[in-house]
């Protein structure tokens, strides 16, 4: 009797302990939670409701939607316990879901069932909207066997952003972080292998700081040098890149004059670079091996483009010559833009309207990459984006006019099909500033760099390249 006494007071003691653990459990992932909910802005608080509320519903709300299936063959035990012989009732069975939050609403994951895969979820996910409160649902796939759904409560191009760049040398040379979309998710775009990118939209909506932040981010890379050509001013103290203009290997303001010597000294380099490319690396494409501190990869931005390649008209002296300059300027862009990938040239035009007028259809329709801020008309937003802008009416930088647009662009994104909208974020003067002061030790002239590494052989294969037909002098009589 004493032995059972004693087993029962230790079993008694084992629960109690057991039970005295889970308490304990719980009280700790209470306060955690509790704790988080309180630290929590107040966005994010309504998030973890909406949360709360969507794993509560989903297994009375998956069958509703079809998001469900039926499975008529019994388990081993219920086969077993089936003694009467009657007919075992089907099970119902639903997706498990993995619910997560953030500031602009949850994220879902769901595990897929036989007949219940990604074009189910898809075909629900108005309804799905609908029920968990959330303005759009984008459901897409992370891996086989599973969907990602992304319900936004609040419209993330509606708020603005605000980016603080790190300083830190980016991981991937040419990754270029653009902002976010509308489901709140990371967008940013690979230009390895891009010759060229077309950035348009109207004064004011982001465009400037759009670049702005590529400049910010690569900045801290001694592998990249920034060349600008700038046709807003006439100086660079006087607009948007005076403190950008100490990383900057060269920049011209609005003198057709001075740009056609930047752009046939570019050219040049690109000559030189495709002269010596495959002896120096044994490669035909700098990609293969990527670009490095002695041969950086060259960015040049073309901020209001039109002003170098509009068409001049008249018949006196000096306009024919501003004709001829321009002219010029965009045989030479096209030679960068066609010819540059490969050796490391990147060509960034950004102009308010893009049309042939603008940039010249030579060079905009070779560029892979564009997009677009707020346009007034049709028009602008096709020379922009393409015809197929017409086709996805949600996108059209024409619905993008709105005060609370502003820094939300369209852009024909390669991962996807169809256009995305992107809220970029804004880069405050003060932290550009910084980061232009701290990095400017490392602009380099490339082609010094060149020279440097080579010595004056590097000019045994070259050409007279002033003397070249294509680089010659521009002439007023022949515009």
């Amino acid at each position: 009797m004493k032995e059972l006494n004693d087993t029962l007071e230790g079993a008694y003691g084992f629960g109690a302990l057991i039970v005295g653990l889970g308490l304990v459990a719980l009280v700790a992932w209470t306060a955690w939670w509790v704790v988080r909910y309180l630290r929590a802005d107040v966005m994010t608080r309504q998030s973890i409701w909406q949360a709360a509320r969507v794993r509560r519903g989903w297994k009375r709300l998956a069958p509703m939607l079809k998001l469900s299936a039926t499975d008529k063959t019994p388990t081993a035990m219920a086969a077993l316990s089936n003694t009467n012989g009657k007919p075992i009732k089907p099970r119902v069975l639903v997706p498990a879901l993995k619910v997560t939050h953030d500031a602009y609403g949850v994220i879902a994951r769901a595990a897929c069932l036989p007949g219940v895969g990604l074009e189910q979820f898809q075909k629900a996910a108005a309804h799905l909207a609908d029920a968990w409160r959330c303005t759009r649902v984008a459901v897409t796939q992370d891996k086989p066997g599973s969907v990602v759904i992304r319900g936004v409560r609040l419209d993330p191009l509606k708020f603005p952003t605000e980016h603080r760049p790190t300083g830190d040398v980016p991981e991937e040379t040419a990754r270029w972080d653009l902002g976010l979309d509308e489901y709140a998710q990371p967008v940013s775009v690979n230009l390895t292998q891009v010759p060229g990118v077309t950035v348009a939209g109207l004064p004011g909506f982001g465009k400037t700081s759009l670049i702005n932040r590529l400049l910010s981010d690569w900045a801290p890379s001694p592998a990249v040098q920034f060349a600008c050509a700038d046709g807003k001013v006439s100086a660079a103290y006087e607009g948007d890149y005076a403190d950008w203009v100490q990383r900057m290997f060269a920049f011209v303001g609005d003198d057709l004059e001075e740009a056609n010597k930047l752009f046939r000294r570019l050219v040049e380099l690109r000559r030189v670079r495709s002269t010596w490319l495959r002896e120096i690396f044994s490669v035909k494409s700098i990609w293969d091996v990527g670009p490095s501190e002695d041969w950086p990869l060259v960015v040049l931005i073309i901020d209001e483009a039109h002003t170098y390649f509009r068409d001049h008209k008249g018949s006196d002296p000096k306009t024919k010559k501003l004709a001829a300059l321009a002219a010029e300027n965009a045989r030479l862009v096209e030679d960068l833009v066609k010819k540059g990938r490969s050796v490391g040239m990147l060509v960034i035009l950004a102009t308010q309207k893009s049309t042939g007028d603008a940039i010249p259809t030579f060079i905009r329709d070779v560029c892979p990459v564009g997009m677009s801020f707020a346009q007034k008309t049709a028009e602008a937003a096709v020379a922009a984006l393409g015809e197929e802008i017409r086709e996805w009416p949600d996108a059209n930088p024409i619905n993008l006019q709105d005060p609370a647009y502003v820094g939300v662009a369209s852009m024909n994104h390669p991962s996807q099909p169809g256009f995305i909208r992107i809220r970029t974020p804004y880069v405050p003067d003060a932290y550009s500033a910084d980061v232009a002061n701290s990095t400017a030790h490392l602009t380099a002239d490339p082609y010094g760099l060149l020279e440097a590494l080579f010595g004056p052989r590097i000019w045994d294969k070259n050409v007279d390249l002033t003397k070249s037909d294509d680089l010659a002098e521009p002439d007023a009589d022949a515009a």
